[in-house]
């Protein structure tokens, strides 16, 4: 089947695209502005300067002393829907658009990138203008890189991502088939990234589709404590607004017990901590009849470091650094389960002979030190 056809039969299954960005977002039903035109309301730069972006001639534009990984963020998180807006290009440019976005950890590992490139490509790759960077590359590159503004739509409705620049269809991908994309994060902040070029954005507008994420808080306000109970030893566990800390000797345990199961959360730790999330367990933690248990030992050199599944198969140590939050995953389907840190897979493992469901349990394994967790949540695997 041809390129051509393809495009066709692709955009066929979807009501005809809006106009140009040309027009004023007012006169799409349904959208809202993300953007008025004079302020950088609405959005907050990250890491780095509050130079870093800046609004000139009703657009942000990024300032050319800016470097990655200083990147703007949208004020709220977004899980499904339709964004609209416009990039300029001039000579040699690179950027791109952040999809969910994590509150902590790596954008384009954690969430997805747009890529933003100033390069015609007849061949396009991965790493061109319309891309899923790094991972899968755009159908055709059509952009306009003299002093020319480009339009783009990026239509999310997990699992299918759609986007096009200048009207032209130059993604269609089913996340949910891609063996890396399909973990990645279904809700998050939108964002552009800073590679010091001065690129511009404007008349961004955003519709919101129907959610589809159902998440259970295991802990995301203190009214949360209640789902926990000490299960062994005397650790000492304390509601600081957003954030659990567990400190001591001993673990906690949820009072619902899980068999197949997503579970995501914010962590951070001392320096060379040491502790566990124990999953499957009968109670009691690790002196629990059945259980297993993943790693949270932030120690290169470790027999197991953050991330191992203990006693059975060692992690590639994760990119963390201590008393810095970083982003936990963790999927458990009958005999496998799959930890990612920060957006990279760290442990697969296939091989689980306990099936039962059980417990969740935290661990504190060592006095004098401490471990955080804040976005706590779980929900069926699918």
């Amino acid at each position: 089947m041809s390129m051509r056809r393809r495009a066709f039969l692709s955009s066929s299954l979807l009501a005809p695209l809006a106009a140009s960005a040309s027009f004023a977002p007012e006169s799409e039903p349904g959208f809202t502005s993300l953007f008025d035109g004079n302020s950088l309301t609405g959005w907050s730069i990250r890491e780095g300067p509050e130079t870093a972006f800046y609004v000139d001639d009703n657009a942000i534009v990024v300032h050319p002393g800016a470097n990655f990984p200083t990147w703007l963020r949208s004020q709220r998180q977004y899980e499904n829907f339709d964004f609209r807006g416009e990039f300029f290009l001039k000579g040699w440019m690179d950027s791109g658009i952040f999809l969910h976005a994590p509150e902590h950890g790596r954008n384009a590992w954690c969430g997805l990138e747009i890529k933003l490139f100033h390069q015609e490509q007849a061949k396009p790759d991965a790493f061109g203008c319309g891309a899923i960077f790094p991972l899968i590359a755009p159908k055709l590159v059509k952009l306009n890189n003299k002093a020319q503004w480009n339009s783009f739509r990026i239509l999310m409705d997990w699992p299918r991502l759609q986007v096009w620049m200048n009207d032209a269809q130059v993604q269609d991908a089913d996340l949910s088939s891609h063996p890396d994309l399909r973990y990645r994060l279904r809700k998050g902040f939108l964002g552009f990234e800073s590679l010091s070029y001065p690129i511009r954005f404007r008349n961004l507008r955003i519709r919101e589709l129907p959610s589809k994420e159902q998440w259970t808080s295991l802990y995301t306000t203190p009214t949360d404590l209640d789902k926990w109970t000490v299960s062994e030893g005397k650790p000492v566990f304390t509601a600081l607004g957003r954030v659990l800390r567990l400190e001591g000797l001993g673990h906690i345990a949820t009072r619902t017990k899980y068999r197949d199961f997503e579970l995501m959360a914010y962590i951070r730790h001392s320096r060379w901590h040491n502790g566990g999330i124990v999953f499957r367990s009968s109670g009691g933690g690790t002196r629990a009849q059945r259980h297993y248990e993943i790693q949270l030992h932030d120690v290169e050199g470790a027999h197991f470091p953050t991330g191992s599944l203990y006693h059975f198969k060692r992690a590639s140590y994760p990119r963390i650094e201590a008393e810095k939050w970083w982003l936990y995953q963790m999927v458990v389907r009958d005999r496998n389960v799959v930890v990612r840190i920060n957006g990279e897979n760290v442990l697969e493992y296939d091989q689980l002979e306990n099936t039962e469901e059980g417990a969740i349990e935290l661990q504190a394994h060592q006095t004098g030190s401490w471990t955080e967790f804040k976005n706590f949540q779980i929900k069926a695997a699918q």
